[in-house]
């Protein structure tokens, strides 16, 4: 495991810089749940003390990526079905404040941008290069959503993505979900440029709802292998 960790290069406090690359490290599963974070190892891997890190955990505990467990100490916590709910149920409510202004703003050089992501993704569909795929899917859905130019929602959303990448991910590797979501990314270009709001706001909808499923049938069958 490699982390990322350039205290020097940043202005911000140690402890925010090391809670930054452990959240992000979670997120996307390079430190894998159920795994310990010891302190004197981890404070040896970032090249900081231990009182930095100790904060660092605290704050990763808040938001429910860590918890303390006794005689094993600090743990990795798994994403349970309640986290992905919650997290798209943000990130729906979110998304639908951005709909009316994407449709307002976007104009046909930013409706070509995104058909060029999407022929991207079109030659990584017919690959079924899934690992190529992911990241575009994602990279398409922010720039779609920038459009709205609504900063201070974009803030908000931009905190919930990194969750909603590793959720993403688990998603696409559903083939027949797969399928019909890049379809889908074509037909809300064709409305953003047809300036149809309420097919668009459906679509949308029922985009994410489809996505959440998708990830919820993935963990389960996570916990299903994990018992057997």
């Amino acid at each position: 495991m490699s982390l990322t960790f350039q205290p020097m290069m940043e202005s911000r406090p140690i402890r925010e810089i090391a809670y930054e690359v452990l959240k992000k490290a979670i997120i996307t599963g390079e430190i894998p749940a159920g795994e310990r974070i010891v302190e004197t190892e981890y404070a040896e891997r970032l090249h900081i003390s231990r009182t930095p890190l100790r904060e660092a955990l605290r704050k990763l505990e808040r938001d429910g990526l860590v918890e303390y467990v006794m005689r094993r100490g600090v743990v990795v916590r798994a994403f349970t079905i309640e986290d992905v709910r919650e997290i798209y149920t943000i990130r729906n409510a979110l998304e639908m404040l951005t709909l009316p202004s994407i449709i307002e703003n976007a104009t046909p050089e930013d409706i070509a941008s995104l058909r060029e992501k999407l022929a991207e993704m079109d030659r990584l569909q017919e690959k079924d290069d899934v690992e190529g795929l992911s990241p575009l899917a994602r990279e398409f859905h922010w720039q779609l959503t920038s459009l709205s130019q609504q900063k201070r929602i974009l803030r908000v959303i931009e905190g919930q993505d990194e969750y909603i990448r590793r959720f993403s991910a688990m998603a696409i590797r559903q083939e027949d979900r797969r399928t019909a979501a890049h379809q889908e990314h074509h037909l809300l270009v064709d409305l953003v440029e047809e300036k149809d709001l309420e097919r668009f706001t459906e679509l949308t909808r029922k985009h994410i709802e489809r996505s959440m499923e998708n990830c919820l049938a993935a963990l389960a069958a996570q916990k299903q292998n994990r018992e057997l």
